[in-house]
């Protein structure tokens, strides 16, 4: 064999590898950069979830939602088509700060192009302490990225996104449940189901870890809280603004309470009131988060009670949701109130 006809052996082998690397990485779409959706891809790994997001907002050919949905981890288990007359897009991330908010609804509304009709935020007790929000966050990184030239060709060759997308191919396949939180392709998430000796460890876990991190002598109430719902509610005139506390189970909330933090928990409910005229409340002792299986770690609920959040929020008497889950708070509570 001559050398020309080596190289040329050589360079047809390396561009088919790396077309079956690209053609695969595209099959699959692990980074949400294209749209289509198959029996093989409709078990997505979270990698990033603002990455993940802010790539399909950027790359979608009709971003033109009426509502959007913010909050955390919790939040993402709220499926968009459980809200009644309303099309939501989830742009809820694991661990979100309320630093966050501003940049999330300025990148969403550039893409839409328009104001939202309305925004919907879950907020978390724990994150309006200073140790969990001092940071200022943006979402400025995956922006760049996302709008960066080339860049969802770019990765099709990448050999971390293929290791992703072999593993979206394998759950996709195998068509299991099997990770804490994993997607398909419409923005829907799912988690897995765990034996009630397992969810009661998990609760008695979270429960012990909450004291020793965020409530207490830990917790000092950031004062920036309510300046931040100030600004995004000026920054968005047009548009309504509904806000829910995220239901953590009633272990974990009588926690707040024996630690201490009822005042901080009812300032913080107050300020809520305060800038937007109202919040639902699905926090407390009720019906929902006094059974500990609706949780899988006594503060992450299952897709079914965020669909009672969805059916409270958007639906007038819905039926299914207890009626002391989601009380609507208009009036500043106090100490003597745990609703």
């Amino acid at each position: 064999m001559s050398y020309k006809s080596f190289n040329i052996i050589f360079l047809v082998i390396i561009l088919l590898g790396l077309g079956s690397v690209a053609g695969f990485n595209f099959f699959i779409d692990p980074l949400w950069t294209f749209q289509h959706n198959h029996k093989y891809n409709d078990v997505q790994v979270n990698i990033n979830e603002r990455q993940l997001k802010v790539n399909q907002i950027h790359f979608s050919k009709d971003f033109d939602y009426d509502t959007l949905l913010l909050g955390s981890s919790r939040t993402t288990y709220i499926h968009p088509g459980d809200f009644e007359n309303m099309d939501v897009y989830n742009f809820a991330a694991s661990d979100l700060s309320f630093k966050e908010y501003k940049s999330m609804i300025d990148f969403a509304k550039k893409e839409k192009g328009s104001e939202f009709e309305r925004i919907i935020i879950g907020v978390d007790f724990n994150k309006s302490s200073m140790e969990q929000s001092a940071e200022d966050l943006t979402l400025d990184e995956y922006i760049d990225n996302a709008t960066s030239p080339f860049y969802r060709y770019k990765n099709l060759l990448s050999l971390d996104v293929l290791n992703y997308a072999k593993k979206n191919y394998r759950l996709s396949k195998d068509d299991k449940i099997i990770l804490l939180r994993s997607y398909n392709r419409y923005n829907m998430t799912f988690a897995r189901e765990f034996q009630p000796e397992t969810i009661r460890k998990e609760t008695e876990a979270k429960v012990v870890k909450f004291r020793k991190l965020f409530y207490g002598d830990n917790y000092e109430y950031n004062p920036e809280f309510k300046e931040v719902l100030q600004q995004i509610k000026e920054d968005n005139p047009n548009t309504e603004f509904v806000i829910f506390t995220s239901p953590i189970s009633a272990p974990l909330f009588e926690a707040i309470v024996d630690e201490g933090n009822l005042d901080d928990y009812h300032h913080w409910l107050n300020e809520i009131i305060d800038v937007f005229g109202g919040v639902y409340n699905f926090m407390g002792v009720n019906t929902v988060t006094s059974d500990i299986l609706n949780y899988f770690d006594g503060h992450h609920y299952y897709p079914h009670v965020g669909e009672m959040i969805a059916k409270r929020i958007s639906a007038d008497n819905p039926t299914g949701v207890p009626d002391d889950f989601g009380i609507y708070l208009t009036e500043h509570v106090g100490e003597e109130e745990i609703q």
